[in-house]
């Protein structure tokens, strides 16, 4: 056991009572916490700037292509591969300009002058941001030919494809270059791992010692030079659509996500950095438990600790001392911390790259803060004085890594083998001792995290399917996250059951087993491990995107007539004939219904939430099809409520705000500032507000007041949480008692259906974030949603507080979502940062019809 460290790195939460009546909102106020750098969640204020992303960030951002980075996409390419970047224009107004630091616009002509030093450097444009800068990967490496090049992708394919073979052929232990790939800037405003690494870039490109001549010949070094353009030029921490993308891995609704997510693919890094800011001493993980049980954690803590013993040496050697520059020693959490910065989740960058086969990771905190607060209000030379000690401390952690790579590649890339042959074998995962993991003290029963692996998980086709749409974007999902999927080509039996043709199997005896499982398991209740966690603790793809998926703990995938897949099999159909029915059970229903509305198609809505289309817009139903991959099943239902175009003034986070816009709808944001500066409510045009953070009643001045009150007198209101549920009980539109439980609970939750037009149909899994429930329930108030009974939370981590109030057995049973005539309030997180795909359609369907 390890013992805790003076100042935790959580902070705790307490219960909140809320009513909803035309009386007061009680909330008690959050005690402040001692983390260096706070944990940053979208939830009771908006981070600066999310309510004003621009739909242009929006659409970039779902739309963007994903640019192959694979050695095999580049005919008859060797090393280097040069090209000449066109400068962007000069920006006075970035703010890495006050540290003295690099700013974006230099970034281009620095690399073109890098690229030609010599012959080991190569640019290649892994995409483009959010906001639309390009993303700039760099690789630094001793010269390869074209046959070289091939034969590199040849091993790196054959190393995950083929473990066993890999592990013993005589080539890859000789000539196979291990890769190494170093993330920057990821937060924006974090800016002095780009610089260090432009500096290390320098020195690499013209050194002619032994040492780095050895490393070159026998590596890859890929450096993301900045992850975060976007907010590297504004000084935050999100990108132009307002995503923290350090929590954004599982989603990837971001393209420099997914830009992240393919060099992870097809580069393979068996170590990387993921540089940030700012933590004193500068923080080298590993981290404290919980870790995450679908990792070889086995391999990934021996050579994580071992490496950041190198980090720590070489960055406490540079010799500042807190008396003399305010910089204390470097700690590594899972020896010095009890619990508090965990590695649970797959949603940070380095815990996600170890499911592609990285089995050294860190996120590395440098120490002196120079955004925020000290960004404003530090003179300039203070400021650049630690901004210049921290591009030291970076580059110490960067060299001090390579010096580790150059030394250990064997055991790396062994290890790398090690993982992949487990789970294409099904082999089982070896527990951390100090037996199994010599070298590392003060592993104990805290640190043991395994799972079992089910035999293979089935999408079925068919009747068994409740969304063939989610289905095939659950597929999608997959693959691009490089898991294997087949698609079964006759009907079959597996586990001991039926399933239809065209039904989609994932065998767990596959490379990338680990990853497979953390999107598709239901995750685990760690509530009892744990007093409080780090970030999030439950996300389940097969629970939370709509589709249906079923476990199979027995029988042979291999038996089953299938072929591989690179794609999901089109649904997009219009039936021939007849009127039309949309079924409304994914985002992309949504979107295709607010199409059809904003072109002004007469649209009603059935009693089962559906929405029918007449005969008369069957060509544009062909065309949502197709860009929507949707199906307009045939229908004779006639009688319905009518449904109208919607525009929504939102006062929402970021992830809530984009995931609007995913559905399609108009959106105009709007916050407490913005309605005090006089807001007009007419001009606006819009039809239903959506609260959920950055509105409060009691801060808007009296005309403010007066024109919301106007507005909502005919017009709905749909609110989510503890803000939601203040204003409606601020402005009298629904009579309940809200009650918000721990404000650091949050996992998927069990949840029970009423069938009405909000949540008809609805999966029988939510998420939850401080999650809040409803009682004393008015006259016309309707329960559409309840949390499952005894306890609700499936996976993640839920406490009732000290006084044991807030917990989940206080919230089973209880209504989750509840409605009356012009509101809709919801206890749940159904749009939680763009994640949770199957819930969206909760919130479509309630800004449709309240």
């Amino acid at each position: 056991m390890r013992p805790p460290r003076s100042g935790s790195r959580f902070a705790l939460f307490s219960v909140v009572a809320v009513t909803v009546t035309a009386g007061s909102l009680l909330i008690a106020p959050h005690p402040a916490g001692a983390d260096p750098r706070p944990v940053v969640r979208e939830g009771d204020a908006l981070p600066q700037g999310a309510a004003k992303a621009p739909e242009s960030a929006a659409r970039r951002a779902l739309t963007a292509p994903v640019a192959g980075l694979a050695d095999t996409g580049v005919s008859g390419r060797g090393y280097p591969r040069e090209q000449v970047l066109s400068p962007d224009p000069e920006n006075p107004g970035d703010k890495s300009i006050k540290l003295g630091l690099t700013p974006y616009h230099a970034i281009a002509p620095k690399l073109n002058a890098l690229q030609q030093l010599g012959d080991r450097v190569s640019v290649e444009v892994a995409g483009r941001s959010a906001g639309g800068h390009r993303l700039y990967l760099v690789t630094v490496t001793a010269p390869e030919s074209a046959r070289q090049a091939r034969g590199q992708a040849r091993m790196r394919e054959l190393i995950e494809s083929a473990p066993q073979l890999a592990a013993r052929s005589s080539a890859v232990k000789k000539t196979y270059k291990t890769p190494v790939f170093f993330n920057n800037n990821i937060h924006g405003n974090e800016w002095e791992g780009t610089d260090a690494s432009l500096k290390l870039i320098e020195r690499l490109a013209t050194a002619n010692d032994a040492r780095t001549k050895d490393l070159l010949a026998h590596s890859r070094l890929y450096f993301n030079i900045t992850a975060n353009p976007d907010g590297r030029i504004a000084g935050t921490r999100t990108n132009a659509n307002g995503f923290d993308m350090n929590r954004d891995f599982v989603t990837a609704s971001q393209p420099e996500v997914r830009a992240m997510r393919q060099i992870e693919i097809d580069k393979q890094p068996a170590v990387m950095l993921d540089l940030h800011g700012y933590v004193n001493g500068t923080l080298i993980e590993p981290t404290t438990p919980p870790h995450g049980e679908n990792y070889e954690y086995d391999l990934f803590l021996k050579n994580t600790y071992a490496n950041a013993l190198r980090m720590e040496s070489a960055v406490n050697g540079l010799g500042y001392t807190p008396r003399k520059d305010g910089v204390d020693p470097a700690q590594i959490p899972f020896r010095d911390s009890a619990e508090g910065w965990d590695d649970w989740p797959p949603i940070f960058t380095p815990q996600y790259a170890a499911f592609h086969g990285t089995v050294a990771a860190h996120t590395v905190e440098i120490p002196l803060q120079v955004n925020n607060a000290a960004y404003e209000s530090l003179p300039v030379e203070e400021l650049r004085r630690r901004s210049a000690i921290n591009v030291d401390v970076a580059g110490a952690a960067l060299r001090a890594t390579l010096d580790f790579v150059r030394e250990k590649r064997t055991s790396l890339i062994a290890d790398q083998i090690e993982v992949f042959r487990r789970g294409a074998t099904g082999a089982a995962q070896v527990p951390v001792s100090e037996a199994t993991v010599p070298g590392v003290p003060g592993i104990g029963p805290e640190d043991v995290y395994t799972t079992e692996f089910p035999r293979a998980y089935v999408i079925p086709a068919g009747p068994a399917q409740r969304s063939a749409t989610a289905a095939a974007r659950l597929v999608d999902q997959l693959l691009a996250n490089d898991v294997r999927v087949t698609r079964a080509t006759h009907s079959f039996r597996l586990g001991g059951r039926s399933y239809a043709k065209g039904s989609y199997v994932v065998d767990m005896r596959q490379p990338k087993r680990g990853m497979a499982n953390v999107l598709l398991a239901d995750g685990r209740d760690i509530s009892g491990k744990v007093s409080a966690m780090y970030d999030i603790s439950g996300w389940s793809l097969g629970r939370l995107w709509g589709a249906t998926v079923a476990e199979v703990r027995s029988g042979r995938p291999a038996g089953i007539p299938t072929r591989p897949v690179t794609g999901a099999a089109r649904v997009g159909y219009v039936a021939p004939r007849g009127d039309l029915r949309l079924r409304l059970d994914s985002p992309q229903e949504i979107a295709a219904l607010n199409s059809l509305l904003r072109d002004g198609v007469s649209v009603r809505q059935a009693a089962d939430g559906s929405a029918l289309v007449p005969s008369s817009a069957r060509r544009k139903a062909e065309a949502l099809a197709r860009s929507y991959d949707v199906a307009f099943d045939a229908t004779r239902t006639v009688k319905g409520t009518p449904l109208h175009r919607v525009r929504v003034a939102a006062a929402v986070t970021a992830g809530e705000l984009f995931a609007l816009r995913e559905m399609n709808f108009e959106v105009v944001p709007v916050s407490t500032a913005v309605l005090n500066a006089g807001f007009d409510w007419p001009k606006s045009k819009a039809d239903v507000l959506f609260v959920s953070s950055g509105l409060s009643y009691g801060g808007l001045n009296a005309s403010a007041r007066t024109a919301l009150t106007g507005f909502l007198a005919g017009h709905g209101l749909v609110g989510r949480g503890a803000a939601g549920a203040a204003l409606a009980s601020a402005t009298g539109q629904l009579k309940a008692t809200a009650v918000q439980g721990n404000g650091d609970a949050n996992g998927v939750v069990r949840v029970v259906n009423s069938g009405g037009a909000v949540t008809g149909g609805a999966p029988d899994h939510s998420f939850v974030y401080a999650p809040v429930w409803f009682t004393d329930l008015g006259g016309g108030v309707t329960v559409e949603q309840s949390y499952g009974t005894g306890n609700p939370l499936v996976s993640g981590h839920w406490r009732p507080l000290d006084d044991g109030t807030g917990g989940p057995a206080a919230a089973a049973g209880r209504p989750s979502v509840v409605s009356g005539p012009n509101a809709v309030l919801f206890g749940t997180e159904p749009l939680f940062r763009a994640h949770p795909k199957g819930e969206f359609p909760q919130v479509g369907r309630a800004l449709l019809t309240v």
